[in-house]
Parts: C-alpha cells; sequence; structure tokens
C-alpha cells in the first residue's frame, strides 16, 4: 500500500459519490448550483467535511445550507450503498471561501492590467 491514508481514499471516493448525487438524483432547487470543492474524513472514518461552493456566488445562502442539511440523510444512505463501508461518516458541509479569495484575486489582475494598458504610452 502506498503512502495515501485510507481516509484520503476515502474522501476522493465521498467528492466524487456526493457530487455524481447532486448532479443526477438531488432534486432541491436550493442546491441546484453547489459544485462539491473537496472532502476530508476523519482517520477513524466517522467523520467527513464536505466542502462546497455556490456557482457564481461570493458567499453562501442559508437557502443552501438547508438544502444541504435535507439532503443529508439521503446522500448518506447513498454512500453506504454505493462505498460498501462499515460505517457511513457523518457528513458536515461547509463552504470553501478558498474559490471567492481566487475570484477576488482574478478580478484585481484584469483591474491591474487595464489600468497598466490604459496608461501605456501609444506607439
Amino acid at each position: 500500500m502506498g503512502s495515501f491514508k485510507r481516509a484520503d481514499r476515502v474522501a476522493d471516493r465521498i467528492k466524487e459519490e456526493i457530487a455524481n448525487l447532486l448532479l443526477r438524483q438531488v432534486r432541491d432547487p436550493r442546491i441546484g448550483s453547489v459544485t462539491i470543492t473537496g472532502a476530508k474524513v476523519s482517520d477513524d472514518l466517522r467523520s467527513a467535511r464536505v466542502y462546497f461552493v455556490e456557482l457564481g456566488k461570493d458567499t453562501c445562502s442559508d437557502e443552501v445550507q438547508a438544502g444541504l442539511r435535507k439532503a443529508t440523510g439521503f446522500l448518506r444512505r447513498e454512500l453506504g450503498r454505493r462505498l460498501q463501508l462499515r460505517h457511513v461518516p457523518e457528513l458536515f458541509f461547509t463552504y470553501d471561501p478558498s474559490f471567492a479569495y481566487g475570484s477576488r484575486i482574478d478580478t484585481l489582475l484584469m483591474e491591474i492590467r487595464r489600468e497598466e494598458e490604459a496608461n501605456a504610452p501609444a506607439d
């Protein structure tokens, strides 16, 4: 076995499966624009923190949080069927602020580029 911990492998599978389930089977319109960005599973595989963003938004709305909370039971049942784990981890959804941070950096870089182009001497 490699240096990749079992918890990391399980986290990768959870991320894949939840993204797939949200896309294909969860019909809640509140979470239609949610993208799963990562997952972190505790070493004992009892809990999983699932990171997400809402596309086109820099913050997370209360409706999205409520939709994810409502879908948690269904998602755990489906994970149990698909992952064949003795215990399906408790799911905790956490908004991933790194995407908003990256988006803000991109915006600032575009502004700097525009200013440089506007102030560049014409040939």
